[in-house]
């Protein structure tokens, strides 16, 4: 086996999540996933598909039809993109992997901003590249940039940037500011940036389009720039392992023979659910962003006033990032509150070091007295331990 697939380290939010199989009195907020089942107009479009006899492959680009809709719902957010720039792709997941086999040579050298979905900094391990982090600085419980640390890191020797924002787990987010000066110093060194922009709808702050910044309002299509997204989290359809690529021209065919040799395409009646998706959105996500807004507003106030803990509101994505005072282990802090306090959450060391003594709570839930209770379950737990 290669050594870079030795060095891997296992999932720590599967870690906890299997510590806690079997429990059915625990309350899991480990996964990044909404518990809400996708909407039926959706789930309906499979199965007409399904129906039809849709079972053959497709294009490795993708439908035409979806790749067309796909452009038409990222020109109403952004500067228009023309269908020519997307390549549809199996899941976000996919599409990471994807851009990161066309961009990444055994050695160069990859530069993330952490702590970060451990996927992120473990693809261009994988495909043997030197990953740098540079962290996110953590003031009074809020996430900070440090554009300084990241001119200084990112060189002329640097191929690729990764940038995930809103990100995953502290919600950070991206100013503009903040995106023109990354972008103009990439372009200086001739960086290409892989910016996960999966959660833009995710959102919080008012805007005139209704999502974070992104990278695609301020660049030219030849960019060395490739931009990701997925229908799991703003059209609750993580199941579906359905996502796009936003590319330059210049990239799309290369992408379309690197999909060949990963999974071919993404299955039609799958693409067909993604279509429909797309032509009802406003049925779908300005719900869902609305219901994760009241969910976050609702569990950062709570957990605030439990004695020890440090949090602050995220400005985007789903979940709650937050400190205990006086646990520094999260691994070992998370299997406890699993096994004496049923609640399940993901440790912060599965983002990088810096994430270490955090916990992330994904607050995508339906009923907003699964959070109360969990935070209930987390003070009481607390105050057990102060008694010992």
């Amino acid at each position: 086996m290669r050594q870079a697939i030795e060095n891997l380290e296992a999932s720590r939010i599967r870690e906890v999540a299997n510590a806690g199989l079997g429990r059915d009195s625990v309350l899991a907020f480990w996964f990044g996933e909404s518990d809400e089942v996708t909407p039926d107009f959706i789930r309906q479009a499979a199965i007409d598909s399904l129906h039809k006899g849709e079972t053959f492959y497709a294009h490795n680009l993708g439908l035409p039809e979806l790749r067309e809709a796909v452009a038409g719902y990222m020109s109403r957010l952004h500067p228009r993109i023309d269908a020519g720039r997307i390549a549809i792709t199996s899941g976000g997941v996919s599409a990471l992997i994807l851009a990161v086999q066309a961009l990444v040579d055994p050695g160069d050298e990859v530069v993330a901003i952490t702590p970060v979905w451990p996927n992120l900094t473990a693809q261009p391990a994988i495909m043997g590249a030197t990953v740098r982090c540079v962290p996110l600085v953590a003031r009074q419980g809020e996430w900070v940039l440090d554009l300084g640390a990241v001119r200084a890191a990112v060189t002329a020797r640097t191929k690729l940037l990764i940038v995930n924002a809103p990100n995953n787990p502290t919600g950070w987010t991206l100013s503009r500011a903040e995106q023109e000066a990354l972008l103009a110093h990439c372009r200086e060194t001739g960086t290409w940036i892989l910016a996960d922009e999966v959660y833009e709808r995710l959102y919080y702050e008012p805007t005139s389009n209704g999502c974070a910044p992104s990278f695609l309002d301020i660049s030219e299509p030849e960019e060395r720039l490739v931009v990701v997204h997925s229908f799991s989290k703003s059209f609750l359809m993580t199941g579906w392992r359905l996502g796009w690529l936003v590319l330059p021209p210049s990239l799309v065919d290369a992408m379309g023979k690197i999909i060949e040799f990963n999974t071919s395409c993404a299955s039609v009646f799958t693409q067909r659910a993604g279509v429909v998706a797309l032509q009802r959105t406003d049925e779908v996500t300005p719900r869902v962003v609305a219901h994760l807004k009241k969910c976050r507003d609702t569990l950062v106030p709570l957990l605030a006033q439990v004695p020890g803990v440090s949090v602050a509101p995220a400005r985007g994505g789903m979940y709650a990032f937050f400190q205990l005072q006086g646990y520094g282990d999260s691994l070992a802090l998370a299997k406890r509150l699993v096994l004496e306090a049923g609640i399940g959450l993901a440790p912060g060391a599965a983002f990088g070091a810096e994430g270490e003594g955090w916990l992330r709570w994904c607050f995508a839930s339906h009923d907003l007295g699964r959070l109360e209770e969990g935070v209930r379950r987390l003070r009481s737990w607390l105050a057990s331990q102060a008694g010992r």
